[in-house]
């Protein structure tokens, strides 16, 4: 009989600001039994896993006005990036109505070819689920890891490809 080993459940840090203090999301990250620290000094909307060096602004556009460029967004979002330079803007967008995809859309053309990626996400679980994916990918030891398994897989490749063999039977 053979058994099943799990592995261990990972647990972080967050930094969260403390208009986020009474999120569900939060909720959800403290279920998960992640530590969780409130700061005033954090912008607003922003989770910041500082093990993995990757930040989060949360935005709805629900709570825009209805000419978006007069919210100050992004201001907001560009002094977001100039603080951290591993950021991700988590778009809230439970539908995708003419509004959301307008904003979207605008959002992306302003911000191509910066350092800022931006994840739609339309519920809270979908808001938790991407930022621990990114910040346990991005965190030593799970990023050690996985440079090594990638690098595995392409000796893998490499040895075993057909067109490998044939380019060095040429040389």
């Amino acid at each position: 009989m053979t058994t099943h080993r799990e592995a261990p459940v990972w647990k972080t840090t967050v930094i969260v600001s403390t208009s986020l203090q009474n999120h569900d999301t939060v909720r959800m990250l403290m279920a998960q039994q992640h530590r969780i620290r409130s700061s005033d000094s954090v912008e607003a909307g922003a989770f910041i896993f500082p093990l993995s060096g990757t930040a989060f602004l949360l935005v709805d556009p629900q709570d825009l006005p209805v000419h978006f460029e007069e919210s100050g967004i992004i201001e907001k979002i560009k002094k977001f990036m100039q603080v951290h330079r591993n950021s991700f803007l988590l778009l809230y967008t439970p539908f995708t109505g003419k509004k959301e995809l307008e904003i979207l859309s605008e959002i992306q053309c302003r911000f191509f070819g910066s350092n800022l990626r931006i994840l739609p996400v339309r519920n809270n679980a979908e808001v938790v689920e991407g930022m621990l994916t990114i910040a346990k990918a991005t965190s030593k030891p799970h990023v050690d890891n996985i440079c090594e398994r990638l690098s595995q897989a392409q000796t893998h490749i490499v040895d075993s490809s057909p067109v490998w063999q044939m380019l060095r039977d040429k040389l």
